[in-house]
């Protein structure tokens, strides 16, 4: 695409010189450095940050902003917090802070911001924000109700009080607020994000690729949703488009391990094939049985009630007899419909699974095992030092120790996606190591 002169922004001349600065002003700025402009803004914002530390005082604070905007966290911190009385600064070093989880140090930062009469109800909306990310939701809701109808009327109104509805085990109720709060601001990023989250949870992975990449629109880029859109862009095979986010967070963090790792799984996979459709219904199976029970909608007594039986997974529960569930305390026939009705409704039906679950049990039972041999299959399997592929693998399918490996036949863990045969002979390798075996084997 060639950009005319018409498309042109004068992005230095925006942040460096309008005054007042306001968080609209930076709005209409961010959602124009987009495509060829996003280069054209990159190179504005690095422009006025290399003024404002050259000696420049005068650029400060709007040096932090761009650095902000760049992706920049610490740098914009170190820049903003030489700005104590800016309103403008102070609620950019509270974006800042958030960032790296600096959560109530950017609670008083919005707090100032909004004392000195930058966007007042949305920098306490924002504050309400850091203090439920320490996990006051009590306190944050109260904060968030205090601004009445001026903050009802704002996208972050809602998207605060999704957050609070998440926080309590409420998925439905925050998605609605989430929601409204995409409505009210279509280019609400941290909304679309956590709606692109909710939808990746239930399984709506097309509809979640949608939001993440809206969210990923324009500045700030969000790490957490550049990786979680190269995952599903993995899930889908399109490795391409997964490199691609998984050296973009790279980019910015050269230090992000867990990019690191995905970036290493998306080059391992190049030459691995696995387009048989019976390994494929496989692995969604084994993907759905690994979902955990608290992502569905449950009654509080039904969840209370897998909770401390400890079941986790709709796989426990395909491990598990309806007798066994009634036995529990507090568990009824009423939790008892609810959960066949949730197995039901994913193909699934509660105990399917027991004659897996004591045929292993048969073989592997601890008790018949000598204590040497009990706390060898205890050990996490963490301990067998595998490469990313096959840990990944592992998590896949649940699988935290090394008992709970051996249990496992080569089939299984062949059916995992992308594990390979390269990854099999590692895992023989490393419990034959520990004179063990696969299921088996």
């Amino acid at each position: 695409m060639v950009v005319t002169p018409t498309e042109d922004v004068d992005f230095l001349s925006v942040i460096r010189d309008r005054d007042p600065l306001t968080k609209a002003d930076l709005g209409e700025v961010m959602s124009k450095a987009i495509g060829p402009q996003a280069t054209v803004f990159r190179q504005a914002a690095q422009s006025l940050i290399d003024e404002a530390e050259n000696g420049d005082a005068r650029l400060v604070c709007r040096a932090g902003v761009a650095a902000y905007y760049l992706g920049q966290p610490m740098r914009a911190i170190s820049l903003l917090e030489q700005c104590p009385k800016d309103g403008l600064a102070q609620y950019y070093l509270g974006e800042s802070l958030a960032v790296v989880e600096r959560h109530e140090e950017a609670g008083d930062a919005f707090q100032k911001a909004s004392d000195l009469g930058f966007e007042p109800v949305e920098s306490v909306l924002r504050k309400a924000g850091e203090i439920l990310s320490t996990g006051d939701d009590k306190e944050a809701e109260k904060l968030i109700r205090s601004t009445k109808g001026d903050g009802a009327r704002l996208a972050e109104y809602s998207f605060q009080m999704g957050r609070i509805m998440n926080h309590r085990g409420d998925a439905l109720g925050a998605i609605e607020y989430f929601e409204r709060a995409v409505d009210m601001d279509p280019q609400h990023s941290r909304a679309l994000f956590a709606l692109a989250m909710q939808n990746s949870l239930h399984g709506n992975d097309e509809e979640a690729v949608r939001l993440y990449e809206r969210s990923l629109a324009k500045p700030p880029y969000f790490m957490g949703a550049m990786l979680n859109l190269g995952l599903l862009y993995e899930d889908q095979e399109n490795y391409a488009a997964a490199r691609y986010c998984f050296e973009k967070v790279l980019n910015h963090d050269p230090l992000n391990e867990r990019a690191r790792l995905y970036l290493k799984d998306i080059e391992a996979t190049s030459d691995m094939y696995y387009d048989e459709e019976t390994m494929r219904q496989q692995a969604r199976l084994d993907q759905l049985l690994q979902r955990p029970v608290t992502d569905f909608e449950l009654s509080v007594r039904s969840r209370n009630c897998l909770q401390s039986m400890g079941i986790k997974t709709l796989g426990d529960l395909t491990r598990i007899s309806e007798q066994e569930l009634l036995a529990g305390k507090n568990f009824g026939e009423t939790s008892l419909v609810e959960i066949r009705s949730l197995m039901q409704a994913h193909g699934l039906d509660i105990g399917q699974n027991l004659a897996e679950k004591h045929e292993e049990q048969a073989n592997f039972s601890m008790q018949d095992l000598s204590p040497q041999e009990q706390a060898a299959l205890s050990r996490p399997v963490a301990d067998l030092n595998l490469s990313v592929r096959a840990r990944k693998c592992m998590n896949r399918l649940g699988i935290v120790t090394i008992g709970e490996l051996v249990s496992r036949t080569p089939d299984e863990l062949l059916s995992a996606k992308n594990f390979g045969v390269t990854s099999l002979n590692e895992v023989r390798l490393r419990l034959g190591e520990m004179d063990l075996k696969l299921r088996n084997d």
